[in-house]
């Protein structure tokens, strides 16, 4: 096998039972880094440490991933200015969090009829938040809603 030292020099080429009696002078471990290669690689080290600064390094990774949420909100097509600017609101708090937004326009009866409506409420809401969000999937009739979603910029 290959041995590399504690401090990253190699200490060449020699027999399994050899790297074990130098590593056990010098209190340390042997660990095979590189199985597959030809002559297989092992390395002199503290086992114990270099588990912890794995574990440390797998910690501090998790911590910058990102959960993506969907939040929705649910409009109406004939829906009050007033009552939109707080949906529209919501929205850019949702999108300003990191979240994705799904907007959903619920129709009624005869409301589905007139789904240009709802093409324009989505419109105008996307317009809104065009500098927090993009159109991730545009505005489409499933069943008696119309669903948009809006992904945040990055």
């Amino acid at each position: 096998m290959r041995l590399v030292g504690v401090d990253g020099q190699q200490l060449g080429i020699m027999p399994t039972r050899d790297a074990l009696r130098i590593a056990q002078e010098q209190g340390l471990d042997l660990v095979e880094v590189a199985p597959t290669a030809r002559p297989p690689v092992c390395r002199i080290m503290d086992f114990g440490k270099y588990k912890y600064e794995q574990s440390k390094r797998e910690r501090e990774a998790r911590k910058k991933q990102r959960i993506i949420n969907i939040k929705e909100v649910k409009l109406r097509p004939n829906i009050e200015e007033h009552d939109f600017q707080v949906k529209a609101r919501n929205a850019i708090r949702f999108l300003e969090d990191g979240d994705k937004v799904k907007v959903t326009i619920m129709f009624r009866g005869r409301e589905i009829a007139h789904a240009d409506l709802g093409m324009k409420l989505c419109q105008r809401l996307a317009d809104q938040v065009a500098d927090l969000a993009s159109i991730e999937k545009p505005p489409k009739v499933e069943g008696r809603n119309m669903v948009m979603i809006l992904a945040p910029k990055a």
